[in-house]
């Protein structure tokens, strides 16, 4: 077959118009979406494989549909702040990350939202419960989405004072989190007439003998024991507390507990515990279907308010940037997160909800009791609900958290 010249030229013209069309495609932006949380440490269930599991499934339900390119990439930081710094650095350096998020461990988180706010990205504080990310050490670049230590205090510790707990000891885990969480507990306790007997600090990680602390604790002569702990620790010392027969003499209150530490424990051992989420999977048809699709891919640990709010805050972000275009989206942290705040947010497992001027978002906290063996008619039923706090009364009030960039 001969080639002549002007079939040549035709086709080398067609060539290099179709050269454009190639590398627009090629070029088209892509969201890149870093989830960075405990994988190995206490913390792991909690949060983990679970929370990039969720983020991924609104990156699949709403991504393709809509034409975005979206990567989801994972790091662990093993509840270290300088090793979650670093890894939030290479990603936004080296990596193209637009956000992070996740983030348990409060010290970690606030580790982060510095490198944040200096890279001007975006922060999705799911993980973290530090008040402070809203108050004293705020950013325009966070969203703090499903509780903090405020909500927790309010809930679970308002309920322990009015059945009657009105004399406190704590164990608490010694950084940002567990101190925090003793703080705003303390505070509602002692506003309601109560005391604080006492407290137990003890180094975080690697704490797992809590026995010298239990024994403080119960000589302390207190009626209630306060958790200002998370994950691994709040189920070994509820253990630990049970075989010292602890928990005859003193009501232990969980201040942060959630469904995968229940099902850790058991219900011989958690029954009548009272524990404080945002979400729960059965609270209704909404969330028991969106459960099921992720117990299909993570049928050992079923989702808790953490990783509902993984894929809230990234289906929110998606919704978000598809707005404003890929490429205006990725230009600056603030811009989009400003626009996040000012768009509600809608999904399956909080409903309607809306995002503060200062980063919080919303949402009702639930305080549940925990159901007995006889009470459970299936997998993973383990709670009864008590009382729902409403969303405004949910969160600090606006006017006493003095975020600094929120003009008075």
């Amino acid at each position: 077959m001969s080639i002549s010249r002007r079939n040549l030229l035709a086709t080398s013209a067609a060539a290099a118009a179709a050269l454009p069309l190639a590398r627009a495609r090629a070029q088209k932006p892509t969201l890149k979406i870093g989830v960075l949380n405990d994988l190995s440490g206490p913390y792991m269930n909690t949060g983990g494989v679970t929370s990039v599991i969720c983020a991924r499934q609104a990156v699949q339900e709403f991504a393709a549909a809509n034409g975005l390119n979206v990567e989801i990439v994972s790091a662990d930081h093993q509840n270290k702040p300088d090793l979650g710094a670093s890894i939030c650095r290479q990603w936004f350096d080296r990596d193209g990350v637009d956000v992070v998020m996740d983030v348990p461990t409060s010290s970690v988180a606030l580790a982060v939202q510095q490198v944040v706010k200096e890279k001007n990205k975006v922060f999705l504080a799911v993980g973290p419960a530090s008040t402070a990310l809203t108050t004293s050490q705020c950013s325009p670049n966070m969203i703090t989405w499903v509780y903090d230590t405020y909500m927790l205090a309010k809930s679970t510790g308002g309920a322990m004072v009015k059945a009657g707990g009105d004399s406190w000891y704590f164990l608490t885990a010694d950084y940002a989190f567990g101190k925090q969480l003793q703080a705003d507990t303390t505070n509602f306790v002692t506003k309601a007439g109560g005391k604080v007997m006492g407290a137990a600090p003890y180094p975080f990680p690697g704490t797992t003998d809590f026995s010298s602390f239990l024994l403080q604790a119960q000589a302390s002569g207190a009626k209630v024991l306060g958790l200002a702990n998370a994950g691994a620790d709040t189920v070994n010392s509820i253990k630990q507390a049970n075989e010292f027969g602890l928990n005859k003499s003193m009501h232990l209150a969980a201040l942060l507990m959630f469904i995968t530490d229940v099902h850790a424990l058991g219900l011989d051992t958690a029954k009548g515990l009272v524990l404080t989420e945002s979400f729960y999977w059965d609270l209704n048809d909404s969330t028991r279907a969106w459960t099921k699709k992720i117990v299909e891919k993570s049928p050992n640990n079923w989702p808790n308010m953490i990783h509902a709010g993984c894929y809230s805050s990234t289906l929110h972000y998606l919704k978000v940037a598809k707005e404003m275009g890929v490429a205006e989206a990725k230009k600056s942290g603030v811009e989009t997160v400003n626009r996040m705040k000012k768009t509600p947010v809608e999904d399956v497992c909080f409903g309607k909800t809306t995002i503060r001027e200062d980063g919080r978002h919303l949402v009702p906290a639930y305080l549940f009791e925990v159901k007995t063996p006889a009470e459970s008619k299936g997998p993973w039923d383990y709670y009864k609900l008590r009382v729902t706090t409403p969303p405004d009364e949910a969160a600090e009030p606006l006017s006493e958290g003095k975020c600094a960039f929120i003009k008075a």
